[in-house]
């Protein structure tokens, strides 16, 4: 089924606005999951052919209201790129700027505090490999110590070198980030982490005796997700898809 996008502005260029539209559905699909956290998480996207410039979500609006229209342009120094009256979270210049302009593939940088992963944030090994679900992160998970609220630039460096070449960071007490070539692969990733959290934190409440695969299984595991070995596709390219369905299922205001 071919996304149809939304007649775009004039002064918008035809490949940032799928850009807007693509990041505007990943915004609304983290809040229909419950992942998001009021207006206080962010997802940026790099804009198509600008390198030196991302997307964002203006800073007051909850996941669910994001539209194409409404994202902020930005430059990677944090200046405002287009006449509007949004403003940006600083933090959120402050950790999505410092991935973007060190990880030249991440399009797409997603942060949430949704409650598994920050909970798993919080303990020493992070992810566990208990599930299928978490295999994919066997020894591919990054941890960031908590530093404070995320707001001085030098802080910048350390979540670079602290990501190293991980997709998934564990930002320590505090949430996740994930990195996407696209909107849908950042949103997967999320996703399948939270999942292997909440049942790595259902396994702890019961009590129950952890059951670990031997390393060379969870090293093949992961190396089959990794590297899409057999039919295995990258993160989202089979389920976003599905995902866009739902949402314009339920009507595709997103999309303005």
């Amino acid at each position: 089924m071919a996304t149809e996008y939304a007649e775009r502005p004039a002064h918008i260029p035809e490949a940032e606005w799928k850009a807007r539209v693509d990041l505007a559905a990943c915004y609304r699909m983290v809040s229909r999951l419950g992942l998001d956290d009021l207006i206080y998480n962010h997802i940026s996207m790099r804009v198509p052919g600008h390198d030196d410039q991302f997307l964002l979500n203006p800073y007051g609006f909850l996941f669910g209201e994001i539209t194409a229209s409404s994202l902020v342009r930005i430059d990677i120094d944090g200046n405002k790129l287009d006449d509007t009256p949004y403003t940006i979270n600083k933090a959120a210049f402050v950790i999505h700027g410092a991935i973007h302009k060190a990880v030249h593939d991440a399009a797409c940088v997603l942060h949430t505090h949704s409650d598994a992963s920050t909970a798993i944030s919080c303990q020493k090994d992070g992810l566990l490999p208990l599930t299928q679900f978490a295999m994919r992160f066997y020894q591919r998970q990054a941890f960031h110590d908590y530093e404070g609220v995320a707001i001085d630039m030098d802080e910048q460096a350390r979540l670079i070198a602290d990501m190293g070449d991980n997709r998934v960071m564990l930002m320590r007490n505090h949430g996740i980030m994930t990195l996407g070539r696209t909107p849908g692969e950042a949103f997967m990733l999320l996703y399948y982490f939270e999942r292997a959290a909440r049942i790595q934190l259902d396994l702890q409440a019961a009590g129950a005796e952890l059951l670990i695969p031997p390393h060379e299984v969870c090293e093949k595991a992961a190396r089959q997700f990794w590297e899409n070995k057999g039919d295995i596709l990258i993160a989202g390219e089979r389920e976003w898809p599905a995902f866009l369905r739902q949402l314009e299922r339920e009507g595709s205001d997103y999309r303005r």
